[in-house]
């Protein structure tokens, strides 16, 4: 019985976790860049632009090329589980290549 006393005791601070815990909420600043116009923005706005600005695509070392951008594309993939699809990913890195 003490046991089971000395573990009730040891769980009520748990227990006023859920009180504690307040919806956040925050505003997101106004975007300051929109991806260039070409060939394969499309493929672009709709898988990059579900996860981030195209501010952190502008903000990445200018003409790096293919290479540079498949990598990226596939870390996205790979790494963070963006859902894109490969007939997407060559439309993407293309794009990426000769606009950025």
């Amino acid at each position: 019985m003490r046991r089971f006393a000395l573990a009730a005791l040891a769980l009520l601070p748990l227990a006023a976790v859920p009180a504690l815990a307040a919806q956040l909420s925050y505003e997101l600043p106004e975007e300051t860049a929109t991806f260039r116009p070409g060939p394969g923005i499309d493929a672009a706005q709709d898988h990059c632009a579900t996860c981030h600005s195209a501010d952190y695509v502008s903000s990445q070392p200018a003409k790096q090329g293919q290479a540079f951008w498949d990598a990226e594309v596939q870390k996205m993939i790979k790494v963070y589980g963006a859902p894109i699809d490969q007939a997407d990913v060559k439309a993407i890195v293309d794009y990426l290549a000769k606009t950025y």
